[in-house]
């Protein structure tokens, strides 16, 4: 969903272009130029083929690739092209990957293959690829090499020139590759298209400067840069103006927001501003590193009306030993002693975490030693890897890579031990009356429909349709483990 003032302006703007003019050098203006550009080459094509151009987006990983696949939608919604859910009808897919893992790559070659043959019976269909995986050099020699029919290939830094990048493709008959190695430069003001009506994901900041040992991270997504502050504030600000009710914060470490700004402001600073913004019901944020968790942030989220009872504070692992290796900057009785501190200042708070198994050198003492951490904490839910080799990383080279049957029996006893944890940790909440937003009608029973409490569990209750996007209250009858059945006992409060 464009913003309907952004959709007015943006008109206006691609109206004034003059395409006999060189294109202009500053930001964002070079690309709506660009945008102009792009949507006269569509709009020729679909005039030949007698039919709109259509395009699909599939998003690979983590809350910051889905932001960056609105403002790929975005774009080209305004270039022409009209959305399609079927992606082998799609004119052009994009695919906006994921490297954190071995297996997110393999999937991308999986679709890729499916793709070539669709293409053959299509071919003025367009293939493109951005995000993390392609700031893998040995991706790109591969695809180049073997991959010769995908058209468009950039990365994650400079995903604002999508239609720059998008008109020189429609220009010519060649494959173009646009990767940089890094960037300080952060571009506003483009079109996103939202997914949701009444939520948003909003970036903070990109990029990461913490290196653990095991992620790839910081090497494709670059060095921490965070938004200004009153560019942060007037986007919600217009969002909230479109409808929105909830945002979700995004960086790679929201705890280190705005070192890299002239004038720094800490995290904490910026919820404080956020949470002065009319109309704004709920605010989440993640990811938070626990080596840059605040007593300031805690402080804040204890004081706020308005930030979720929902924290996700990765753990990886409950040895010293391990963290040290992965260069975590933390110790186990570190990270206990600030979850001590959390609960006492917001008792009903939910606490998610991740979980890496595996990891080289890991042995059976220190998996007990996560095993105990996973028992003090007792989280709400907990994300669960099994230990991935990233080509690039310091750990990929570690010598005693733990044997493969010996990982999977650790991650099933972890898994089984969270599961049996969160069961419990998730009931108490029977019988309460919470405040819930509806997010969409049932996948299963179109009788009912499904919301989110301010601690991020689900709940499904009878109702219709017109209730998305509302804030409503209801009682919370039956814990299902991992979501509740209820029923609204209150009017619509938004």
């Amino acid at each position: 969903m464009l913003e309907k003032k952004q959709t007015k302006k943006i008109e206006e703007i691609l109206t004034e272009i003059d395409l006999e003019q060189p294109a202009p050098a500053e930001e964002p203006m070079r690309q709506y130029y660009f945008m102009e550009k792009a949507r006269r080459l569509v709009k020729t094509q679909a005039e030949t083929l007698g039919r709109p151009l259509t395009f699909h987006v599939t998003t690979f990983g983590c809350q910051m690739n889905a932001r960056d696949s609105e403002k790929l939608t975005g774009i080209l919604e305004q270039i022409g092209y009209v959305e399609e859910e079927e992606e082998n009808q799609a004119d052009f897919v994009i695919y906006n990957t994921c490297t954190v893992r071995e297996n997110a790559n393999q999937k991308v070659y999986g679709h890729l293959g499916q793709l070539n043959r669709v293409k053959k019976k299509n071919p003025h269909m367009l293939i493109g690829l951005c995000g993390c995986m392609m700031q893998e050099p040995e991706v790109v020699e591969k695809l180049k090499k073997s991959y010769r029919f995908v058209d468009l290939i950039f990365g994650t830094h400079n995903i604002f020139k999508f239609a720059e990048l998008v008109a020189t493709r429609l220009e010519s008959d060649r494959m173009v590759i646009d990767i940089w190695k890094d960037t300080d430069k952060i571009v506003e003001d483009l079109p996103s298209e939202r997914k949701f009506s009444f939520k948003s994901g909003v970036n903070i900041m990109f990029g990461c400067n913490n290196f653990c040992s095991y992620c790839i991270v910081p090497y494709v997504r670059g060095r921490e840069r965070s938004r200004n502050p009153k560019d942060i504030i007037r986007e919600i600000e217009s969002l909230v103006a479109d409808g929105v009710v909830e945002v979700m914060l995004l960086g790679q470490n929201v705890n280190s927001y705005g070192k890299t700004l002239e004038e720094p402001m800490t995290f904490a600073q910026l919820l404080q501003e956020i949470e002065k913004i009319e109309g704004l019901e709920r605010i989440r944020f993640m990811t938070s590193h626990p080596k840059d968790l605040s007593d300031e942030l805690i402080e804040v989220m204890a004081q706020s009306q308005k930030i979720c009872k929902h924290l996700h504070l990765p753990v990886q692992s409950g040895s010293t030993r391990i963290l040290e290796k992965m260069n975590r900057r933390y110790t186990k009785e570190h990270y206990l002693g600030l979850v001590e501190k959390i609960k006492a200042a917001v008792p009903d708070i939910s606490l998610t975490t991740d979980i890496i198994v595996g990891f080289p050198g890991e042995t059976e003492e220190d998996f007990q030693e996560t095993l105990d951490v996973v028992r003090k904490v007792r989280y709400d839910s907990a994300f669960t890897f099994i230990y991935s080799k990233r080509t690039g990383t310091p750990a990929a080279v570690l010598e005693e890579q733990v044997p493969e049957e010996i990982v999977k029996d650790r991650f099933d006893r972890l898994l089984k031990e969270v599961q049996s944890i969160s069961a419990e940790v998730c009931s108490v909440h029977t019988k309460t009356v919470q405040r819930v937003l509806v997010e969409s009608v049932n996948d299963h029973d179109d009788s009912l429909v499904t919301g989110r409490m301010s601690n991020n569990l689900l709940v499904h209750f009878p109702g219709e349709k017109d209730l998305v996007g509302k804030l409503v209250d209801v009682r919370l009858d039956t814990c299902k483990g991992f979501y509740y059945l209820g029923e609204m006992v209150a009017s619509i409060r938004v």
